[in-house]
């Protein structure tokens, strides 16, 4: 019985010793500490990891020397930078206009009358929104240097710098240099510009495209001693020129004092329309608008006080005040023009073009744009081809139908020798035309 009992102790001992115990080995209740895995030997690394590592070590030793950049690597930095910063502001724009838009019920974009306000990049021949015309042109300008260097730093210059007056001075000082190489030709002194001049620095120097501009004349970059001090100074220097060479500089220094600024143009978005009776309903998007989507939510809460401070008795500095105020609120206007055979033209125009720029809008559309004709306004104010009022100015923002008629006395003529007027709109034009809803 003894060695019975002897044996179940055992047993037990087996079963709580855990591994790595012997039967004679007392059992302990602290746990045993886990044995670190066996490592699988390493594989010589691939050739893609040999590559890779490579690179990485170049980047590395490439991180601790300074990169010398070119007149190309600093213009598409800086306008990188602008770029993004630009794209940060317009987020944050769109962001707020959110937030503020909240509250006013957003329409389906298929209701409006026309999908937006679009460019044309006259660069690239590119559509562009809002948002989209002034990065795109930046990029065009800046991918304009690698085929013309003169044309692209004139055209960085104009179109970059928005303080108009200043632009003015740094070409009246870039003008001053030119001519003084021109006039002395062999004297050094005329084809250096010391870039820690104060001249320079003030007028010049802070001028987007100006120093890419000397440099596309031939001006290069360089250091040069100061006489009687133990240091040197940074210099432009233009090498000495040929007299067919200082022409050609002349010549591109007249480029640049006509330069023009980059613009995108409007693009009309000519569209012909059915004859209908939904001519005069507009939906604008808000595009069209210079105010903001709680302005316009203000607005729109405000059209019940028109009707009765129309009502009032008001005095005329009053309604002109109340009229100019009105005009200011569109940036757009949206014009039809009914033609004698129904049809309908309808294009897009800044609220402030002149009245001459829709006759010259119609007159591109027309089969026969060489015969006069008439266009007039809602109310039958009958508006002048060379009329020097603004868009906004004849009632004609954010939107109007005005109608078209051919000049009588030109049209008896034509009845008179036989003929007629049988298409008035160009093939092109009715190829897509479209039936309001």
């Amino acid at each position: 019985m003894k060695k019975f009992f002897e044996n179940i102790k055992k047993d037990m001992k087996f079963k709580t010793a855990g591994p790595g115990k012997t039967l004679t080995e007392e059992g302990s209740s602290k746990p045993q500490a886990p044995q670190a895995p066996r490592r699988a030997p390493r594989k010589a690394p691939t050739d893609g990891a040999q590559r890779a590592g490579a690179a990485a070590l170049a980047r590395i030793e490439q991180q601790h020397r300074p990169k010398v950049q070119t007149s190309q690597d600093a213009i598409r930095n800086q306008v990188k930078r602008e770029l993004e910063a630009e794209a940060a502001a317009t987020a944050a724009s769109l962001k707020n206009t959110d937030v503020e838009g909240a509250c006013v019920p957003q329409k389906d974009p298929s209701c409006f009358s026309v999908s937006g306000v679009f460019f044309i990049c006259p660069l690239t021949g590119k559509t562009l929104t809002k948002t989209e015309k002034e990065m795109h042109i930046k990029e065009a300008i800046l991918m304009r240097f690698s085929e013309d260097a003169i044309e692209a730093s004139i055209m960085m210059i104009h179109t970059f710098n928005k303080d108009k007056e200043k632009v003015k001075a740094a070409i009246e000082i870039i003008s001053k240099y030119i001519e003084n190489i021109s006039k002395n030709p062999t004297e050094e002194k005329y084809r250096k510009i010391k870039l820690s001049n104060k001249v320079f620095q003030e007028k010049v120097s802070g001028i987007e495209g100006s120093r890419e501009y000397l440099q596309a004349l031939g001006f290069e970059s360089t250091t040069l001693p100061v006489d009687d001090e133990d240091r040197t100074e940074a210099f432009l220097v233009l090498p000495a020129q040929e007299s067919e060479a200082l022409e050609q500089i002349k010549a591109r220094l007249e480029q640049l004092q006509k330069g023009e600024p980059v613009r995108a143009k409007l693009d009309r978005q000519p569209q012909v329309f059915k004859a209908s009776q939904h001519a005069t309903h507009f939906e604008l998007p808000p595009d069209f608008y210079n105010l903001t989507a709680e302005e316009l939510k203000r607005e729109q809460q405000l059209k019940s006080e028109v009707v009765d401070r129309n009502a009032m008795l008001r005095t005329k500095a009053m309604r002109e005040r109340d009229e100019q105020r009105e005009r200011r609120k569109y940036n757009y206007a949206l014009l039809r023009v009914r033609l004698p055979d129904g049809n309908i033209l309808q294009g897009t125009f800044l609220a402030w073009e002149r009245v001459a720029a829709l006759y010259q809008f119609v007159r591109d559309s027309l089969e026969n744009g060489w015969q006069p004709f008439e266009l007039m306004a809602p109310g039958g104010q009958k508006l002048k081809d060379d009329e020097k009022l603004a868009l906004n100015e004849c009632n004609l923002a954010p939107a109007a139908l005005l109608t078209f008629s051919w000049d009588a006395a030109v049209q008896e003529d034509i009845a008179a020798a036989g003929g007629k007027t049988a298409v008035l709109l160009k093939a092109a034009l009715l190829e897509n035309i479209k039936t309001l809803s």
